[in-house]
C-alpha cells in the first residue's frame, strides 16, 4: 500500500504567538510571529533578525534606495511564552470541556489562544 503525500508538518508555533529567541543573534529578544513558512520551517518574528536589502526603483518606490526588513528564524529557535508569567514554557495539547483540542503551557496550565 503507497503511503499519503507528507501532510503539513505541526509546529509548536502559529502566528500571532509571542515568542522568545533561546539561540542565535538575537537571543534573548521577544517578539510577536508575523508570518510562517511550514515546508522550510522558518518564522518572521516582529522587530527581530533585521537585515538591509537593496531595492531598485520600481513604479511603486520610484526612489529605490536600502531597506530594513525582517528575516527567517528557525522556529526550534523560538519558545512560546507563557500568557500568565510571560516566562518562556513548552507546549501541550489536550481536550477541553467540549471535546475541543486546545494548546496549553505546560508551566501554568494556561490554555494559549492563537
Amino acid at each position: 500500500m503507497k503511503k499519503k503525500a507528507s501532510k503539513q508538518p505541526k509546529l509548536h508555533v502559529r502566528s500571532g504567538f509571542t515568542v522568545k529567541v533561546i539561540s542565535g543573534d538575537e537571543k534573548g529578544k521577544t517578539g510577536k510571529i508575523l508570518s510562517i513558512d511550514l515546508q522550510k520551517r522558518r518564522a518572521i518574528v516582529e522587530g527581530l533578525n533585521m537585515v538591509t536589502k537593496h531595492v531598485k526603483p520600481t513604479a511603486s518606490s520610484p526612489q529605490g534606495g536600502i531597506e530594513k526588513k525582517e528575516a527567517p528564524i528557525h522556529v526550534s529557535n523560538l519558545m512560546v511564552l507563557d500568557p500568565k508569567t510571560g516566562e518562556p514554557t513548552r507546549i501541550g495539547r489536550r481536550r477541553d470541556e467540549n471535546g475541543k483540542l486546545v494548546r496549553y503551557s505546560k508551566k501554568s496550565g494556561e490554555v494559549i489562544n492563537g
